[in-house]
């Protein structure tokens, strides 16, 4: 029965997802300023780890991000404030989902622009594959290609 219990509590830390690493003392005392900060925390990289989440780095640097984002909701600010503030700190890169502005309109665009554009060319070149052979006939033989195959048909197969 303890086996059982083992495995079953073994299989519900693994099930549950990964531990966040926000540490006991940067949680916030309002419940709903500290769901704002997690909210943000997500949405901000890591320029340590680059492709996580400061909600999900052990990193010092995360650290003291998530604490900048903290004080900053403390002090009043909402939540495109905290993030202009810190965009204009450390640049787009912060961001894990870059805005759609005029400096990341290649970043967005280019993705659907090379899908649509290689749909295309691949439907023109099937088109033009399936309209070269179905209604052109092929050209007549030649004389000398007739005269060819004739005498190809002609010779008869030589047994060994």
């Amino acid at each position: 029965m303890r086996r059982m219990m083992a495995a079953f509590v073994a299989l519900l830390l693994l099930a549950l997802p990964a531990a966040h690493a926000v540490q006991p003392d940067e949680i916030m005392p309002d419940p709903v300023k500290e769901s704002r900060a997690r909210e943000l925390s997500r949405e901000l990289r890591c320029m340590v780890c680059q492709n996580q989440s400061i909600d999900d780095s052990d990193a010092p640097l995360a650290r003291d991000l998530r604490l900048l984002v903290r004080e900053r909701i403390a002090a009043g600010d909402s939540n495109s404030q905290v993030l202009d503030f810190l965009v204009a700190r450390y640049g787009e890169f912060v961001l894990l989902k870059p805005r759609f502005e005029l400096q990341t309109v290649l970043l967005w665009l280019l993705g659907p622009v090379l899908l649509i554009g290689g749909g295309l060319a691949l439907w023109l070149q099937i088109r033009r594959r399936s309209g070269r052979g179905a209604d052109v006939p092929p050209p007549p033989l030649t004389a000398e290609e007739k005269a060819r195959l004739a005498a190809l048909m002609s010779d008869e197969p030589k047994s060994p």
